[in-house]
């Protein structure tokens, strides 16, 4: 009797199909792995990619011994799995996803090879794996994977750590309705003692109103705005600077103010994040015309052009105020800063120029910077009052050159304008504004990020960043290296340092402190003491006495960090880590390495094998790459943290992501053309630190930020990528700690997987915390903006945003009605949807029947 050879046919052919996919994957893993071994990595995908390219051979052939052998790939690629990865699900994925479906096919295909098994016990393999395979999918989908729960979070207490900032403006103190800072109050603690919604009720959360700015832009968006609201209104600004009110019941305009900026003027992202609002007292006083001070009566008027190199010599004349006892103009003002590098000044109460200010409302701050070409210097940060003294920072262009304009940091009368004092980090001890031809230390330290201020003490508060060219520190001054990357507390008064303390020594890792730090009353065992929290990219939160400047909550040391790299002479011994509170993770290893496929993984285990990684702190080569972690993304950004004061809990939400660096030598950067942005036919927008020149330094550099896999776009890190955490403020302890953003807008490829997975996504922007026991924030990169109960960390709420929510939330009240605001613009460096939306969510009103 004939029998039939069950290798022909139409099984025949599709048994040589599977072993052509499995070969040709055994061939891929195979070289990866053999050059993965070279390298000093895993044998693992040189074995298994060898072993499966013989199976897939041996499948093509049609011989059983071909299932035989890829059952031994996949027996031992479990092994190898489990031992690799423990009972950590996401590390699992990249390790067994490929192999899991190959398998399945292979006993598909297994009754059509010579000598095979029957199909019955085939199909019952395959449909082992295929249910394998859906319990593995389904598992992603559990709540609270990676939540550690360590302790119980604190009642409300009948006393408050909230410090005394007195009454001199209505921030020092604000109405429990109000909003009335970027961070709610003088203190920074963006805590709101409202509590009309809470845990109970949060998810009846409905959109109250919706405003729609205008200022839409599709070319490095992100105003990353957080709106006040004072009384009855609400007051905001838009990337453009474009300032609006709005009636905080209804979301109607009440007025718009335009100080027209050139989208020339974008430096590396159009934000705004805030405005500054100041209530002259009944008692001001102009000051007394100081001979020094450079009066900024008659400088650039609104939207004039500075000619490259154009000195605005300072004038004789200072303005007088029209405010006064008995004219009401200006009694109370909006302050805003601009991407031009101006500082406005409108009536709260209709939006016109208060023209006592300046020149007619405004003042230029780029007086005495010398060359300053659109872009270079930019307020995209609300400026600080303290003691009547409007206290500005600004933006310095990253990554163009190692000259471009100062970092200086100025004062000026509030009301006038009158320039009082300017503090440049290149001329430390002198603080008398320039005049004439002389010009501020280009490329010197600069403050980008928000301030806080004291006026008990009379002190503010600078979170100062690198001197200028990040990634190369040799031909820095030893005046940048002692006050670049750290606390800065100058006296207002004079312009001078009280106090600094610096978060990281000659930095090369764009390390500068993004975050505005927040005052509170700290207990120690000597009772309370007015105190400064102030967390880092790096992950550390100090803590400070404010005054002083003394560490407390433990303090610091002084560890051991690699040395090396492209400036062996330049980097430090030690750097600081605090003693008090980290969000840092162990250091990242080969194990840690991600991807959708093993191919991304082996891709990423490659490159962590070829660049140089020693830990924390690990110096830029010149000869090849090297691993940033956390990255300059890493830790607390300008969100920075929310304090409960009442419970005493610090709540901060952080990234958990490294960097893939390269310096590139200048004659490869000049190929490829990476010139100052100045030098450009056409701005491309790319992330920041991809391809960036460094000018005037003999290397640019390259930053593959978040370190992505680029078919793909995967992230090489294993998630979770960010994180939200509940500390103790007493003693730094973590209570409980949770990834922090879903996959429903993330995916490979860039598609928007709508999977509601949490699986911790990169985020920009903080939140805010309420008496209520609730934590609202956006931030993350799934567009969803939640309410969190403090008490657990589980999301209680949330609604999709129709743009990305890269900005800080706040929260007030309005006719006896409970508000939560988000500006929802996206953000172009997180790939959020671009948007001009002002959401307000409130719950529903209450029938007077």
């Amino acid at each position: 009797m004939a029998h039939s050879n069950p290798s022909r046919g139409s099984g025949g052919f599709f048994a040589k199909f599977v072993g052509v996919i499995v070969a040709l994957v055994g061939l891929a893993l195979g070289g990866g792995g053999l050059y993965l071994a070279i390298l000093g990595g895993s044998w693992y995908y040189l074995i298994a990619g060898a072993a499966t390219l013989v199976a897939g051979t041996q499948l093509i052939r049609g011989h059983v011994s071909g299932a035989y052998i890829f059952a031994l790939v996949f027996i031992g690629t479990f092994l190898w799995a489990a031992w690799e990865s423990g009972l950590n699900y996401w590390r699992w994925i990249p390790r067994l996803d490929v192999v899991l479906i190959l398998a399945i096919l292979v006993a598909l295909v297994a009754p059509c090879l010579r000598g095979g098994p029957g199909r019955k016990s085939s199909f019952s393999v395959a449909g082992v794996m295929v249910l394998g395979l859906i319990i593995a999918g389904a598992l992603a989908f559990l709540p609270g994977r990676g939540y550690q729960h360590f302790a119980d979070v604190p009642a409300m207490a009948e006393g408050s750590l909230a410090t005394d900032m007195g009454d001199a403006q209505p921030a020092d103190a604000p109405a429990d309705e109000d909003w009335v800072a970027y961070g709610r109050d003088s203190a920074a603690t963006r805590y709101s003692p409202l509590e009309q919604i809470n845990p109970d009720n949060v998810g009846d959360l409905e959109v109250a109103w919706e405003y729609r700015t205008g200022d839409l832009l599709d070319h490095r968006w992100g105003a990353e705005t957080t709106p006040l609201k004072i009384g009855d209104n609400v007051f905001l600004c838009t990337s453009r600077n474009i300032l609006i009110s709005l009636d905080a019941a209804t979301g109607e305009e009440n007025w718009r103010y335009d100080p027209v900026v050139s989208e020339d003027s974008i430096p590396y992202t159009a934000a705004c994040r805030g405005v500054t609002y100041y209530e002259v007292p009944e008692n001001y006083a102009a000051p007394e015309s100081d001979d020094n001070a450079a009066s900024q009566g008659e400088q650039i008027a609104a939207g004039g052009e500075q000619e490259d190199g154009e000195d605005n010599a300072p004038q004789d004349e200072t303005p007088t105020p029209v405010a006064t006892n008995d004219d009401q103009a200006c009694r109370t003002r909006i302050i805003s800063g601009t991407l031009d590098g101006r500082l406005i000044q409108v009536d709260a109460a209709n939006g016109e120029p208060c023209t006592d200010f300046g020149d007619n409302g405004q003042v230029d701050i780029k007086h005495n910077m010398g060359e300053t070409p659109p872009g270079y210097v930019a307020i995209n940060s609300p400026p600080v009052v303290v003691n009547d003294v409007l206290v500005t920072g600004h933006q310095v262009l990253d990554g163009q050159r190692r000259y471009p304009p100062s970092g200086v940091i100025q004062g000026y009368d509030v009301v006038t304008g009158e320039q009082r004092w300017a503090w440049d980090a290149g001329r430390p001890d002198q603080s008398e504004p320039l005049t004439g031809d002389e010009i501020y230390t280009r490329g010197s330290p600069n403050m980008w990020t928000i301030a806080a201020g004291d006026s008990s003490l009379g002190l503010v508060y600078l979170p100062m960043a690198n001197a200028a060219g990040d990634y190369w520190s040799s031909s820095r001054t030893e005046e940048e290296n002692e006050w670049a990357a750290s606390m800065v507390a100058l006296d207002v008064e004079t312009g001078l340092p009280a106090w600094h303390f610096q978060t990281s020594h000659v930095d090369v890792w764009d390390y500068d402190p993004g975050s505005q730090p927040t005052m509170i009353d700290f207990p120690t065992d000597n009772g309370n003491v007015p105190a400064l929290v102030m967390p880092t990219k790096q992950g550390e939160i100090y803590v400070f006495n404010r005054e002083t400047g003394e560490l407390l909550g433990g303090g610091a040391e002084e560890r051991p960090v690699p040395q090396g790299g492209a400036e062996p002479e330049m980097r430090s011994e030690t750097q600081p880590f605090s003693l008090y509170a980290t969000l840092r993770q162990p250091d990242i290893t080969e194990k840690d390495m991600w991807g959708m496929s093993p191919f991304d993984q082996l891709f990423c285990r490659i490159q962590y094998r070829q660049a140089s990684w020693e830990g924390m702190y690990t110096p830029p080569t010149a000869d090849q790459p090297w691993v940033q972690y956390t990255g300059y993304n890493g830790g607390s950004d300008w969100g920075s943290v929310a304090i409960d004061p009442r419970r005493g809990v610090i709540i901060a939400n952080y990234n958990d992501m490294p960097n893939y660096n390269e310096l590139v030598p200048r004659d490869v950067a000049n190929e490829r053309g990476w010139v100052p942005r100045e030098e450009l036919d056409e701005d491309t927008g790319g992330a920041e630190g991809a391809g960036d020149p460094q000018a005037n330094t003999p290397y640019a550099i390259n930053v593959n930020a978040g370190w992505r896999v680029p078919f793909t776009g995967m992230l090489c890190k294993q998630p979770p990528y960010g994180h939200i955490r509940a500390i103790e403020l007493a003693t730094g302890d973590t209570l409980w700690d949770r990834p922090f953003g879903t996959a429903r807008a993330n995916g490979p490829w860039g598609i928007r997987s709508g999977l509601p997975i949490d699986i911790g996504t990169p985020n920009n922007g903080g939140s805010v915390v309420t008496a209520g026991g609730l934590i609202f924030i956006a931030a993350a990169t799934d567009d969803l903006i939640r309410a969190i109960d403090i008490e657990t960390g589980e999301t209680v709420w949330q609604a999709a945003l129709p743009a990305g929510g890269q900005a800080n939330p706040m929260v007030y009240e309005a006719n006896g009605r409970q508000y939560l605001v988000i500006v929802a613009t996206g953000h172009h460096f997180m790939e959020t949807p671009t948007g001009d939306y002002v959401i307000a969510y409130a719950l529903p009103e209450q029938s007077d029947s």
